[in-house]
């Protein structure tokens, strides 16, 4: 297993998920003072722009044609997940993007990785570091993990299907599929001033494009915030 080094929080992969997908690589941004709810025009300005670069990289194909999609869907038909109907998040977001002429607005967070996620096309998940507990770890699931979740306005626990990736931290699964779906316990909202950022690929995506989109994502952190401390750990 390998574990990120230089945070407080630490990301283990297991040998099992390097096994099923070789040459994966997980990238992570850590952003500590965050200014809860900014609202100035980065995440607008990245959104709009976001869109534009995602039209001019796919060039007229769809998102599933690009050749890093392409590769995700054959890591998610690996684990037993069906890449038609459970997308990867960048892929989902893409597809949303081109249908919907633009990306919404949630928050000022998780408005900025959508936009590195479409721009690059590139997984991208964010935490708030305050709500997670223990280390992060990525794991093939035995099936008994809980993993909470909203359905008809009501909160319930799901678990996820024996041998699916999931990310999970000491009180249960945060993300489904690897990162199709997050669950609602640790993720980003207006009052979050600590978080960490997880960039994801696989080949023929390489470190440097991992890198260069987190970084990208870090400088729009730096500025929507610009007393934060902002540290892009490298790829493992």
């Amino acid at each position: 297993m390998s574990e990120a080094p230089g945070m407080t929080l630490t990301f283990t992969v297991s040998d099992e998920v390097r096994a099923l997908a070789p040459g994966f690589l997980h990238l992570a941004v850590e952003a500590r003072g965050l200014t809860p709810g900014a609202g100035d025009d980065t995440g607008a300005a990245l959104l709009a722009d976001a869109g534009r670069r995602l039209a001019g990289r796919l060039d007229g194909r769809a998102p599933h044609e690009d050749p890093h999609m392409a590769a995700w869907r054959e890591v998610y038909t690996a684990f037993g997940a069906k890449p038609s109907r459970t997308r990867n998040s960048a892929e989902a977001l893409a597809r949303r993007a081109l249908a919907d002429g633009a990306l919404p607005r949630i928050n000022p967070l998780v408005d900025l990785y959508n936009a590195i996620s479409v721009a690059h096309l590139v997984p991208v998940g964010g935490e708030d570091l305050d709500l997670i507990q223990g280390g992060m770890r990525l794991v093939r699931a035995t099936g008994d993990e809980p993993f909470v979740t909203v359905a008809a306005g009501a909160e319930t626990v799901e678990h996820p299907e024996p041998g699916e990736v999931v990310w999970c931290d000491d009180a249960g699964v945060t993300c489904r599929r690897w990162n199709w779906r997050q669950g609602p316990r640790t993720r980003l909202t207006d009052a979050s001033t600590n978080a960490i950022f997880l960039l994801e690929a696989v080949p023929p995506m390489t470190a440097a494009g991992l890198t260069a989109a987190g970084e990208e994502l870090a400088e729009a952190l730096r500025k929507q915030s610009p007393g934060a401390s902002v540290t892009v750990h490298p790829p493992r």
